[in-house]
């Protein structure tokens, strides 16, 4: 008997279903005291291996991701948020903004809770399967300014670019000499109504110019980041574009 299980294991692994290999001892025993059926039994048999293979792929993609720390949106907290409702959070967390390619703007001083909430938002959307990069600016624009030679960075943004959902933490935390801004937006350029983007910052769209130094480049990324999108500033009155799209 040990010997037609471990046979049968084998198969299961050479067919690469490995963890249901390691479970089927289990399952085995599960169906015997059950009395499964043949139809039950197999049933059971592919849930587990489809249960498994999306604790693989989650995991996966949550170390893609590359958060900084792991924070769930059960734990932000909204009582001390003046500009955020529960009913928009609820809307955020149901990611229909991701699908329909919508864009956030966080706003807000340091400790308002931005990253928090950009994270939490990560990580719901790779539960429902979409992929996602954390990027801070400061890391990006290296990526970006050492693409051409170094393969990791190579790695890096070639995930950020396929990604479903790319947040951006810290966005114009500094100011960006001409090739930075060139750099910047033609990534924005790539991912615009391809991906979802999550930004970060204490300072609103109409102070970005200061920072990036090209009133052209400032217009085009502007252009690119504000047709569909949600801007929050938390902790403060909400700041509110005029000519765009809502989805609250």
């Amino acid at each position: 008997m040990n010997d037609s299980l471990e046979n049968l294991q084998d198969y299961f692994k050479q067919l690469r279903l490995t963890e249901t290999s390691h479970e089927l001892p289990n399952l085995l025993r599960k169906a015997e005291q059950a009395s499964w059926t043949y139809r039950e039994f197999v049933q059971e048999i592919v849930l587990y291996e489809l249960k498994k293979r999306e604790e693989k792929s989650i995991e996966k993609r949550m170390k893609w991701a590359k958060f900084p720390y792991l924070k769930t949106l059960k734990e932000f907290d909204l009582s001390e948020q003046t500009s955020l409702s529960q009913r928009q959070l609820n809307q955020l967390e149901e990611l229909n903004w991701m699908e329909k390619q919508f864009n956030l703007i966080l706003l807000g001083p340091p400790g308002s809770g931005k990253t928090h909430l950009s994270i939490s938002l990560g990580i719901e959307a790779i539960q429902r399967g979409f992929q996602v990069m954390f990027v801070t600016m400061g890391e990006l624009i290296n990526l970006l300014k050492s693409r051409e030679f170094t393969r990791k960075s190579q790695v890096l943004l070639n995930r950020i670019e396929s990604s479903d959902l790319v947040i951006i933490d810290d966005l114009m935390y500094m100011a960006m000499d001409q090739r930075e801004a060139n750099l910047f937006f033609h990534l924005i350029n790539h991912l615009y109504e391809r991906s979802s983007i999550v930004l970060t910052s204490n300072k609103s769209p109409d102070e970005w110019g200061e920072l990036l130094g090209d009133d052209g480049i400032t217009t085009a990324i502007l252009d690119r980041l504000l047709h569909r999108v949600e801007i929050i500033h938390l902790n403060e009155d909400s700041y509110r574009m005029k000519h765009r799209q809502s989805m609250f």
